[in-house]
């Protein structure tokens, strides 16, 4: 295998798909990149065994041929490298010698036999959306997926798609998060799927504001086609909880808050909030944000609303509020609540909604 490649490329290329590479010592080929070059480009693909990606550049292949380097000691070097063009030649003991400048290397690669194939997607459903709209709808809802290992189902992203339309849902059991996006396909395509936390974290980095990204559902396996780039994860199995129960039906209340306001206030509250939870006391046209930590001290800000209910408060832990403020992109949000008891729920003028429990003082 022999070819010439700008430095630049390769960087960008190499950069997309090293997040994935696997860190299990077990697995050596694990560590590695596979190159593969034929047709004016080299292909890059890099696995775990659960998430694999593929990427591709252009080049000027002089030799066909396809060969594995350790992934993280080659971005090292071509980010290093002094010249805007690396030349690349692999033997077929799978030794790369790559000149670039006065610079020379020499690294010892494994044969492209012993990498693992990616999954492949020929009776899959196939879905297309934005990737405006896809890359919203994760931002929107991936900050509520659990870390608690104990319930893998809740480890990754709920994609149910029903009625045309595509319901994103993460939830940790103490908060909850939902989206739907509009998207079209035929009720024989009607799917739901779990999607891993590193698929949604790998998928997030690559959507753009514009183009369009492929979908293709397979029995176990889900592949995302965008960019000259190809992710394919493993899907958790599993039966994701009734997400719809934990949705409060009538709000009693409903408060209009200026997002970024609102959001500053429970930043600068929560400084002194050690006890896990700031309390929000609702009195006529205002709302109180208090934070009470006997042994530190004590916050309080006061944003006037429009708000004519009767007089209580409410309780929730402050990282939890703010997550969804954080990220939304809409200048006003609505929180509707029922009582001190029960759940508040987070709305936007759209398709978006976010529970989350009180904390019980």
């Amino acid at each position: 295998m022999k070819f010439s490649v700008s430095k630049d490329k390769l960087l960008e290329g190499l950069s997309i798909v090293q997040n994935v590479v696997s860190t299990r010592t077990t697995l050596p080929i694990l560590s590695n990149v596979l190159l593969q070059a034929s047709d004016g480009e080299i292909r890059l693909t890099t696995t775990d065994l659960d998430v694999g990606i593929r990427g591709s550049v252009e080049a000027q292949v002089e030799r066909t041929g396809a060969t594995t380097l350790p992934a993280r000691r080659l971005l090292s070097i071509v980010r290093e490298l002094p010249s805007s063009e690396i030349y690349f030649d692999v033997d077929t003991k799978n030794l790369a010698s790559i000149r670039s400048g006065s610079s020379y290397f020499k690294i010892l690669g494994l044969p492209e036999e012993e990498f693992p194939s990616l999954a492949r997607f020929e009776e899959a459903k196939i879905f297309t959306i934005a990737q405006k709209d896809l890359k919203d709808g994760l931002k929107k809802t991936s900050y509520a997926i659990s870390v608690d290992e104990t319930r893998y189902v809740l480890n990754g992203i709920l994609f149910s798609f029903k009625d045309n339309k595509l319901t994103l849902v993460a939830t940790d059991g103490r908060r909850l998060a939902l989206v739907e996006l509009e998207v079209e396909f035929p009720s024989s395509q009607e799917a739901e799927i779990i999607v891993s936390t590193k698929a949604v974290t790998e998928i997030q980095r690559l959507l753009r504001e514009e183009g369009e990204v492929k979908l293709s559902v397979g029995e176990n396996q889900i592949a995302f086609e965008l960019n000259r780039t190809l992710l394919v994860s493993k899907l958790i199995e599993g039966t994701y909880p009734n997400y719809r129960q934990v949705i409060p039906a009538e709000a009693k209340e409903r408060i209009r808050l200026e997002r970024e306001t609102f959001l500053t206030a429970v930043r600068r509250v929560s400084l002194l909030a050690s006890e896990k939870s700031v309390k929000l006391i609702f009195t006529k046209s205002n709302i109180d944000i208090v934070a009470n930590t006997p042994e530190v001290g004590e916050a309080k800000e006061s944003l006037p609303v429009m708000y004519q209910g009767r007089e209580y408060s409410i309780a929730f832990n402050p990282e939890f509020l703010m997550a969804p403020l954080r990220n939304l992109a809409e200048e006003e949000i609505y929180l509707d609540l029922i009582d001190e008891l029960s759940p508040g729920v987070i709305k936007i003028a759209g398709p978006f909604l976010y529970v989350l429990m009180p904390v019980r003082l």
